[in-house]
């Protein structure tokens, strides 16, 4: 059989949307790889390279028309490159398009590990090991950077976090990784809450990573509130469940990381948060990219 790959020159802010955008359709996934093969870690200010691999059976030209009908989609919010596509010989893609990864080097304390590459670690770095598999969420994307550097500064040993849309789990293994003693990983999305939980069991931290089918009414409902919630989700929503009350997910005291949230939509969200007493610590900053630290206040 022969594949035809499709190829796309992106910033590192829409990759993993096209990624995830190509994963419908491409039976082993997306890769993104740096544009030079011979850096040995991902440097996200440069642009990324992002392939998928279609087989040329009987559905390539209902799914490439769909995947052409998804970028369009996405161009409407910013203008993306054309992507380019190739007929390639059989080869086991399962593994070769694996090759490219690099680990990806966030804040002081942290690296995005490859779990297919050998072992990279690095003296005075905690490493996240990822196999993202279908889930959204590898580390690329500047709102899950913002969420990493906040999880740096705020978990300490002994907290309870929320992780609410975990996806690959990233910032629910991160924030195991830095001390917390459990993590809620909620995600709606049946998938992403299996591969999370594998993802948390590969970093040997599924005794602290507890993953859960549900969301922000589920969270209230336990009654359980956390030390630190963290959620890397559209501004809408994040508005959405501002009103519905997320600031009762947290403790007194207790912080929440709001990403996920373009510069010209931070004030519609701080404006949500304020409505529901949560106070402004910090506002994160990458590209067009926003995401909020905000600390419940009980009234005195």
């Amino acid at each position: 059989m022969k594949w035809l790959e499709i190829s796309l020159q992106l910033d590192s802010e829409w990759v993993e949307p096209v990624a995830e955008l190509l994963t419908r359709f491409a039976p082993q996934g997306a890769v993104i790889t740096p544009l030079d093969s011979t850096f040995d870690t991902f440097d996200v200010q440069e642009p990324l390279l992002v392939r998928a691999y279609l087989p040329e059976d009987e559905e390539l030209a209902e799914r490439r028309r769909k995947i052409e009908e998804g970028l369009w989609h996405l161009s409407q919010i910013q203008p993306l490159p054309a992507p380019e596509f190739r007929s390639l010989e059989q080869e086991d893609w399962s593994e070769t398009w694996k090759r490219n990864y690099r680990p990806l080097p966030v804040g002081d304390r942290l690296l995005i590990q490859p779990a297919w590459l050998p072992s990279s670690r690095r003296e005075g770095r905690l490493t996240l090991l990822m196999d993202p598999g279908m889930a959204f969420g590898t580390g690329t994307h500047p709102t899950t950077r913002l969420c990493l550097l906040a999880l740096e500064e705020l978990v300490s040993p002994g907290q309870l976090v929320i992780d609410l849309g975990c996806g690959s789990g990233l910032l629910a293994i991160a924030a195991a990784r830095l001390g917390a003693q459990t993590v809620l990983a909620y995600d709606t999305d049946p998938l992403a809450v299996e591969i999370a939980r594998q993802n948390a069991i590969l970093n040997q931290v599924g005794g602290q990573v507890q993953t859960i089918h549900g969301s922000l009414p589920d969270i209230l409902a336990a009654g359980s509130p956390a030390d630190v919630l963290v959620a890397n989700i559209l501004a809408s929503v994040l508005g959405e469940m501002l009103a519905e009350g997320m600031a009762r997910s947290v403790k007194e005291d207790g912080w929440l990381i709001l990403s996920g949230i373009l510069a010209e939509q931070l004030g519609t969200v701080q404006e949500a948060a304020a409505a529901q007493g949560l106070s402004h610590h910090r506002t994160l900053r990458e590209s067009e990219w926003r995401a909020l630290i905000l600390q419940r206040k009980l009234p005195s």
